[in-house]
């Protein structure tokens, strides 16, 4: 089980210099064991920077991450150990792949953690199935497949030391809709059967949508909202304000309210509108 506590972060770019920029500032949050989280906040909003912080990769200017209670930057020791308990994916990660084969480049990252061998193959062909890789693509370079399936070898690669936390920059971006929708499903898949903790950063409001129970959204460095996905797209207003865009069926939603059409709030999912609707219709006589 693994709880992140942030208390009081904040990190300076180039500090005392005149490019200083201030990228997150007062950032105060515990992520629970087991949650799946959404960041979404506009380009430049802090989030990228703040999930740098989760397994030591960037240090704070002030504050402390707290992983399972420890301070994460406390030693040396301590921030190398807590990247096997960290997972972070960053975006595009399939430009990382480097090894020769894509079993060994699932194994890079477990190969670092003392395991014997058979323990070793046992975690890259767990991390595989997870993500939908076939094994009969272990003896293959992963530079000849498609973008979907290195993309799924590289959230293999750290999935494959089993991190109580994983994260994702941007697992979707520049894939097709059938290669959002597997990978998307992989995730799910991966914490339903793990109980892992998985964060995900997103520009698309429609994939939070789907999968998030909990929401963080990011605007000039702070904590703009934090709660639940019917709290957060109750507030569609508030989210186009800071330069976000809604998910379509909110958008939808919020069309038919402005010609007169009476909906709850809070439809943020196809699944939510097409019921709102049905509804409707039902008390008008029309089905």
């Amino acid at each position: 089980m693994s709880e992140i506590k942030v208390e009081d972060l904040r990190h300076v770019y180039s500090e005392g210099t005149p490019f200083e920029k201030v990228a997150i500032d007062h950032i105060n949050l515990t992520i629970s064991h087991g949650q799946m989280v959404g960041i979404i906040g506009h380009t430049g909003s802090g989030k990228s920077t703040f999930i740098q912080h989760l397994n030591g990769l960037l240090k704070p200017s002030s504050g402390r991450v707290l992983c399972d209670g420890q301070d994460i930057n406390e030693t040396k020791k301590i921030t190398h150990d807590v990247r096997f308990k960290v997972g972070l994916v960053f975006q595009y990660p399939e430009y990382q792949l480097f090894e020769e084969t894509v079993y060994k480049d699932i194994a890079f990252g477990p190969g670092n953690m003392c395991l014997s061998e058979a323990e070793l193959d046992e975690h890259v062909r767990q991390a595989a199935n997870f993500v939908g890789v076939d094994e009969a693509l272990f003896e293959r370079s992963p530079l000849e497949l498609s973008g979907g399936q290195k993309r799924r070898i590289a959230i293999a690669g750290v999935i494959a030391m089993r991190p109580g936390v994983l994260i994702l920059d941007e697992p979707t971006a520049g894939l097709d809709p059938e290669g959002c929708r597997q990978i998307l499903e992989n995730i799910c898949d991966y914490r339903a059967r793990t109980g892992s903790t998985v964060i995900l950063v997103s520009h698309s409001m429609d994939d939070v949508a789907r999968i998030a129970d909990r929401l963080i959204v990011f605007n000039r460095g702070e904590v703009y909202m934090d709660g639940a996905p019917d709290e957060v797209f109750s507030r569609p207003d508030e989210l186009t304000d800071i330069g976000l865009a809604v998910p379509e069926p909110t958008a939808i939603a919020m069309a038919l309210r402005e010609r007169g059409v009476v909906l709850p709030e809070a439809i943020y999912t196809t699944d939510r509108l097409v019921s709102a609707l049905r509804t409707l219709g039902r008390e008008a006589g029309l089905c």
